[in-house]
């Protein structure tokens, strides 16, 4: 059963994905994917809200899709909305094909973290003691940290390095993996 909020959110997003039909998709040149659809299905552990849509298809970028990615990955202390990076959705897109189906049909992705605006990086930095970079990527829309239902963090980390699409943070204590399209490194 869904509840009323994700019916709201839902049918926006439909809304939104048929006025976007409409619209040129935006292309990044240099991009060689399948035609297939993306999508990415994610449960923001923060604000309770959840997404599931297209984003892509082939190298075609589905601008109110990337939209609705960036209003659902905002800055939850804040409420600041930031770009986030086409490439952060392909990096979570691939990692959840790498990991396959988790009970028959695709988990989401728990975020903990997506955007971050820099005054909410600059107070986590002074507050938490450490763990918050100074030019963090979050800053950029090019960090996310997650947790994927159904696979042990140390399977998601493992996949994650896997890839070799950028950085990798393991949080075991904290129930999260930290991912992004930087340099290639871990911690």
């Amino acid at each position: 059963m869904k509840h009323p909020a994700r019916r709201r959110f839902l049918h926006h997003g439909l809304r939104a994905m048929a006025v976007s039909a409409a619209a040129p998709a935006l292309v990044l040149p240099g991009r060689a994917l399948a035609a297939a659809p993306r999508q990415l299905a994610m449960a923001h552990t923060h604000t309770r809200e959840d997404i599931d849509v297209v984003y892509a298809v082939g190298p075609h970028y589905e601008p109110a899709a990337l939209q609705q990615l960036d209003h659902f990955l905002r800055d939850h202390y804040s409420g600041d909305v930031g770009h986030i990076d086409p490439a952060l959705h392909d990096l979570l897109h691939a990692l959840h094909a790498t990991l396959g189906p988790v009970g028959g049909a695709p988990a989401p992705f728990h975020v903990i973290s997506g955007y971050r605006s820099p005054k909410t990086n600059a107070h986590l930095k002074a507050t938490r003691g450490g763990g918050v970079a100074t030019r963090s990527l979050h800053m950029l829309g090019q960090a996310i940290d997650i947790r994927l239902p159904g696979v042990p963090l140390a399977d998601l980390r493992d996949a994650a390095l896997a890839l070799k699409r950028g950085g990798v943070g393991y949080y075991p204590r904290d129930q999260f993996v930290h991912v992004d399209i930087g340099r290639v490194r871990r911690w």
